[in-house]
């Protein structure tokens, strides 16, 4: 389980691939490796990835095909780096919400706001996955538990848009304050949201 606080960023140095298969060596930081063995889990960009091999400051990580399909880490490229959050252990605070680390899609962001300390994105997701998102509710950005803004129907009529307010700490200790329009970033709902969203869905459905 991971809590969407992100405790920094690291730079992937190494990517290995093979067919719908790929390695990515992080380095880490002496404190994010602090008791860091192989197996462990750890979340980059908000996707839960396994710890395989521990050399130095450097640490490997496998991507299967559904990972490659479903979430942007298929696209970085060494010298890039990705938002980091080591698994939560029992009794740690639970600063954000409670998040797996499964992805359920990419969304796209559409725009860009700057404002004194301040800065708000816009992202557009498909209208299957938008109808669990809410004004004022929780959502995972690329691992970072956000507070949803505002919601609108999207530009092209088919998606939907929501976007986030980050304040300066989130714009410091993460990869969102690199975003710009067209970059993709990993989304992963509530799932509360997701459970009570779909049994009224069903329980309407019924008594069609």
């Amino acid at each position: 389980m991971f809590t969407g606080i992100v405790q920094g960023t690291a730079k992937v140095v190494e990517v290995h691939e093979l067919e719908q298969f790929r390695t990515h060596v992080v380095a880490l930081s002496a404190e994010l490796r602090e008791g860091l063995a192989i197996g462990a889990s750890v979340a980059h960009n908000g996707v839960c990835l396994t710890v395989t091999a521990i050399n130095g400051e450097r640490v490997s990580f496998d991507l299967m095909r559904e990972t490659l399909r479903l979430t942007n880490l298929g696209a970085i490229v060494p010298g890039q780096c990705v938002n980091i959050e080591r698994a939560a252990r029992f009794g740690d605070e639970i600063g954000g919400h409670s998040m797996s680390g499964h992805i359920i899609c990419m969304a796209e962001v559409v725009d860009v706001e700057e404002a004194p300390n301040n800065r708000r994105l816009w992202f557009a997701l498909p209208e299957k996955v938008g109808r669990f998102v809410f004004e004022k509710g929780y959502i995972g950005v690329d691992g970072i538990s956000l507070t949803v803004g505002d919601v609108r129907p999207g530009a092209d009529g088919h998606s939907f848009e929501f976007s986030v307010n980050l304040i300066p700490e989130t714009l410091l200790r993460t990869i969102l304050k690199e975003r710009v329009v067209g970059d993709q970033v990993n989304i992963e709902i509530d799932p509360q949201t997701q459970v009570i969203v779909e049994t009224v869905e069903r329980v309407l459905a019924g008594r069609q």
